[in-house]
């Protein structure tokens, strides 16, 4: 039976800040229906938050709104980001943290625009997916949200000259929030380490804590070999103690050249026994003067913040329910989303 007859108090505060952004009261309308059924919907789909409500409209005027009615997802976005910024906890900072991940989400559906056939490395298997780039900002208070998205498109599916891979869409991420002023240090995992994005922010004069495969190549004792083989060679009284909530692990930091990247850097191995030889985790940053347990606190930061929007945004508010098939459809349900 439907149960919602009125709209709940946060979304008709949210018709408040972001109501003039729509032209008519039915696209109002819609708006505060959308962000309510994410919240609160079992089966978060148009038909799903459409079978929700008491009194409403044929579900197609819903997923109309949501795929042919004129409005402006950037300026709803910038209006989000520009309303976050009202509040301390929700404030950027100097000390805030941008994250740089992929997610795939995944879908039901083969004929949904950008659609494709990804590898799932949690569940080891190809799934039917959305591969998008976000970019998400943790506070120092750990409030965190997302600031912008990119949605990855193959090869096979753009127009000439038109396609754009990972590197590519990263640095539209960097450039956007850069853009828009946001302080703080970018950090990403080891596929964003690239050697063309750890120079673009250097260039940029902007800050980065980025993790590093053990495989590799840096310059270390005058010659050029795999980090893994640098970690053989540090020395048992050359590993000092760092502390991440209740483990201890051992840490070696020193200032290296990595081949193709045109500044130095300062690069920490960690090992979880200081006997150990083989190393565990790398991180590199261009802050060269930066203390070892500031890079581990942005880079922690950056994915607590990340991970837990991820399992949110799946889990709780619908990021991958949508099945309309418009390209344009599935952008707007993602700010949506971001917006919920």
């Amino acid at each position: 039976m439907p149960a919602i007859v009125d709209f709940p108090t946060v979304v008709q505060d949210a018709l408040t800040i972001f109501g003039d952004l729509f032209d008519t009261e039915p696209a109002r309308h819609h708006f505060a229906e959308y962000l309510t059924g994410l919240m609160v919907a079992e089966n978060k789909t148009v038909s799903g938050i459409n079978r929700e409500f008491a009194l409403t409209t044929d579900q197609s005027c819903l997923n109309r709104w949501l795929t042919e009615v004129e409005w402006d997802v950037t300026a709803l976005n910038d209006r989000r980001l520009a309303w976050l910024q009202q509040a301390p906890q929700t404030r950027y900072s100097v000390r805030g943290v941008i994250a740089i991940d992929n997610t795939l989400v995944t879908h039901e559906g083969k004929l949904i625009e950008d659609v494709g056939w990804f590898w799932d490395h949690a569940d080891q298997r190809h799934v039917i997916a959305h591969d998008y780039l976000i970019s998400n900002y943790v506070c120092p208070s750990k409030a965190h949200y997302p600031i912008e998205w990119r949605r990855f498109k193959k090869r096979a599916a753009c127009d000439e000259g038109t396609f754009k891979d990972h590197t590519e869409l990263c640095i539209e991420l960097i450039d956007d929030a850069l853009k828009r002023g946001i302080p703080g240090a970018f950090t990403f995992d080891s596929s964003f380490t690239s050697a063309k994005i750890l120079n673009h922010i250097q260039r940029k004069q902007a800050a980065y804590v980025g993790d590093l495969k053990l495989n590799r190549k840096v310059v270390y004792g005058g010659r050029e070999q795999k980090l893994q083989e640098v970690a053989r060679q540090i020395p048992w009284e050359a590993k000092k103690p760092v502390r991440m909530g209740n483990t201890r692990y051992w840490y070696f930091r020193k200032q290296m050249r990595i081949p193709d990247v045109t500044h130095p850097v300062r690069i920490v191995l960690f090992w979880r026994e200081r006997s150990d030889q083989e190393a565990s985790k790398a991180l590199v940053s261009n802050r060269l003067g930066w203390e070892v347990i500031r890079m581990v606190l942005v880079y922690r930061h950056g994915w607590t913040g990340t991970e837990t929007f991820h399992r949110d945004g799946k889990q709780q508010l619908g990021l991958g329910d949508c099945q309309v098939r418009s390209g344009e459809g599935q952008t707007r349900h993602v700010y949506l989303v971001s917006a919920a």
